[in-house]
């Protein structure tokens, strides 16, 4: 532990250290992993977890995701649903990205514009 920071709050230590808490960083790296199946880096064909939106809405970005509902608890919490909402919230410029590294400069560029994004609401 570093000096000093054993009575520090949570909160305070990851601020002072400017690090991110565990659940900025499980959906950072749920997103991380959409791109990968998205741009095919991954094993996993994005058809076969996602379906994308028929919404003829132009609002936000061109790749959205259906977001499918569900009537149990434990289906929510799957890695398909529960990356859907932060997906579709991208911006075309983030979602547009060649690269993982890109992709990832980009989500925190978000991060320090919109401090509440990978929170869940």
């Amino acid at each position: 532990m570093i000096p000093g920071f054993s009575q520090l709050a949570y909160i305070t230590r990851l601020n002072r250290l400017n690090l991110w808490t565990l659940e900025e960083r499980r959906n950072s790296t749920d997103l991380i992993e959409l791109f990968k199946i998205y741009k095919g880096l991954s094993g996993i064909k994005i058809e076969s977890m996602f379906e994308p939106s028929t919404d003829s809405r132009t609002r936000g970005h061109s790749l959205k995701l259906m977001k499918h509902r569900s009537r149990l608890d434990l289906r929510k919490y799957f890695f398909s649903e529960r990356v859907v909402n932060r997906w579709n919230e991208l911006d075309e410029d983030t979602v547009s990205a060649t690269s993982v590294n890109m992709f990832k400069s980009r989500l925190q560029r978000l991060r320090q514009l919109k401090t509440s994004f990978y929170t869940d609401t």
